[in-house]
């Protein structure tokens, strides 16, 4: 299922062993490398020190009542699991970052993004541009497809104006667009015949 991210913020995490909820979500922990959220950051009176995560690969499912776990026993410290230790450190927030063409025009930052629940692999992000921009424009949706680049605080994407004009500077554009609902006509006039 395909979800905006700031959805799952504030989840609660049930545990399956007690019947009740542990935590919620507080922040996800997203991979810059493959934009992949590896885990979320929960917070709860019922937790002991702090931070604490929840790992995706714990979440046995995630329904109207929150993200159900087996037992707060999977909330994990940050120096319990060195890839979140490592991802954490990079202080990567995906929320507010630039994002730009290829050739430099600036599209906006990311708003939000689309996650598939299935494997929490964010799908689109979901640009808003400037004051001026947003005037003019509601907005991108950027498939993951089209990301080129991700540095610490620039995500560059496929600049469509680039593969554009060098159609045009080739002459290879053309300016014909054919319905193919509609049937070819004739260059006769069609005849009736009356009685």
């Amino acid at each position: 299922m395909l979800l905006l991210g700031d959805r799952l913020l504030g989840t609660p995490v049930m545990s399956l062993q007690v019947g009740v909820k542990v935590a919620e979500t507080i922040e996800p922990v997203i991979d810059p490398r493959d934009l992949i959220i590896v885990a979320y950051e929960v917070d709860g009176p019922l937790l002991e020190t702090h931070p604490k995560f929840i790992r995706i690969a714990d979440i046995r499912e995630l329904s109207d009542i929150g993200m159900i776990i087996d037992s707060s026993d999977e909330l994990v410290e940050l120096d319990d699991v060195i890839k979140i230790k490592e991802i954490r450190g990079l202080s990567f927030k995906l929320i507010g970052m630039k994002v730009v063409d290829e050739r430099g025009r600036r599209l906006g930052k990311v708003e939000d993004y689309i996650v598939d629940t299935d494997n929490f692999v964010i799908q689109q992000l979901s640009v808003k541009g400037g004051i001026i921009n947003s005037l003019s424009s509601t907005g991108h949706l950027i498939n993951r497809s089209q990301i080129t680049e991700i540095s610490d605080t620039i995500i560059t994407v496929k600049s469509t104006e680039a593969k554009l004009t060098s159609l045009e500077t080739k002459g290879d554009i053309h300016r014909t667009y054919n319905n193919p609902f509609r049937k070819p006509t004739s260059t006769q006039p069609e005849t009736t015949t009356v009685d």
